[in-house]
């Protein structure tokens, strides 16, 4: 791998430890991915930072980093932690709560976004075209086939360590020849709620293995839809992008292999996703991933003026950016009882702590992950059937 002079000398250790860690992450990775070269990236961001899927050993080794003039060289955001200010830190257990918020302190340290959130693209939308280095799988599909950015689909350490040196290998999907559709997907099925698009994601993401998409007969999604699609497709599988628009059909230069998605696909998709028949779950939360404005203002106007019924949690999870953003649809979805959670969301939070057994998400991701990372039986529903189930009639 070629290295200018400058970068030979961060590897070699002349501008401090820390740099140099980074150094050699990036370029151990570009070897193993038949990289010739770092490429700079527009911004980074880091998954990892929830205490919960963290732990202790990677928290020294952050801490180390921190304390060796580890810096962001460029606009580094982070992913959810384990804990809501206002709402979870009283309910958790003391030494989780301390654990995290010294997480919390080295990123700062590092010079990091307290972002906390897994949509950072609307915090700052990325310029077309332009090089990122984002950790979070959702994040990665939607940056790449909504916003035309490009990104692999890094891991914490990767994404850290670009964001300390401000470059990435210029490999995978960094490269426009590995960008190209390599399968054709004829969707049959009707796709009216989002949980609609968040099976097909499942799916999808079960059968295509690493195959980048060009999926047709999606009709006319929202970005919502696609952000759906998108989290399930990375939750399922190992895919970093889709195309699903007439641009993409001109990169391709022979026909392509070819699947169909039927109606049962999805529905047989949605009875495996479901795990629990209960009538009244512990927790009903949406926002996975977090909740854009527009979303927010659905929410506080299916609510109006209902309340959320006795023994229901209620969480809508969004950013701290969207939360200010929304100030008054804030407060008429609180005024129900219902708790807009910034910061985390229940997949990287302790719901077993909290007493929750059972979860009702419109989320496919949350459905898939919630069994094995919250201990926990799901129901996956769209946003009309959650609010149905939370709220007193």
């Amino acid at each position: 791998m070629y290295l200018t002079r400058e970068e030979e000398r961060i590897y070699n250790g002349e501008h401090g430890w820390a740099k140099q860690v980074c150094m050699k992450i990036l370029v151990k990775l570009g070897e193993l991915f038949g990289a010739s070269r770092l490429i700079p990236v527009e911004s980074a961001h880091v998954s990892g930072v929830s205490y919960k899927t963290l732990g202790d050993a990677p928290t020294d080794f952050l801490e180390a980093l921190a304390n060796t003039g580890g810096k962001a060289a460029v606009e580094a955001t982070l992913n959810p932690q384990s804990l809501d200010p206002q709402h979870l830190a009283e309910r958790l257990p003391e030494n989780l709560v301390k654990n995290q918020l010294k997480l919390c302190e080295i990123f700062k340290k590092m010079g990091f976004e307290t972002s906390y959130t897994c949509t950072p693209y609307y915090i700052k939308t990325p310029a077309k075209g332009a090089h990122l280095a984002w950790a979070e799988s959702s994040a990665v599909v939607y940056a790449n086939s909504v916003l035309g950015a490009w990104t692999n689909r890094e891991g914490g350490p990767s994404a850290l360590a670009a964001a300390i040196i401000g470059k990435t290998p210029d490999c995978g999907i960094h490269r426009a020849e590995n960008r190209k559709p390599k399968i054709l997907v004829e969707v049959k099925a009707p796709l009216e709620k989002e949980t609609d698009y968040g099976a097909l994601g499942i799916y999808l993401g079960k059968v295509l293995e690493d195959k980048i998409p060009f999926i047709t007969g999606l009709g006319k999604p929202t970005p919502e839809s696609l952000k759906q699609l998108g989290a399930a497709l990375a939750s399922a599988g190992m895919v970093n992008m889709f195309h699903h628009d007439g641009a993409a059909a001109k990169t391709i230069e022979k026909p392509l292999e070819k699947i169909t998605v039927e109606p049962k696909n999805l529905q047989e998709t949605v009875e495996e996703l479901t795990t629990t028949s209960t009538k009244k779950p512990d927790l009903v939360f949406v926002g996975c991933p977090h909740c854009s404005l527009s979303e927010i203002r659905e929410i506080a106007e299916k609510i109006g003026d209902k309340k959320v019924m006795e023994g229901v949690e209620f969480w809508v999870c969004t950013s701290r950016h969207i939360k200010e953003k929304a100030k008054n649809y804030v407060q008429r979805i609180e005024a129900s009882g219902a708790k807009i959670i910034t910061d985390t969301c229940a997949v990287v939070t302790w719901t077993d702590r909290l007493g929750v057994k059972t979860i009702i998400t419109n989320s496919a991701k949350t459905a898939h992950y919630a069994p094995t990372l919250n201990k926990a039986e799901v129901k996956l529903a769209s946003l009309e059937e959650c609010l149905k189930t939370a709220l007193k009639e």
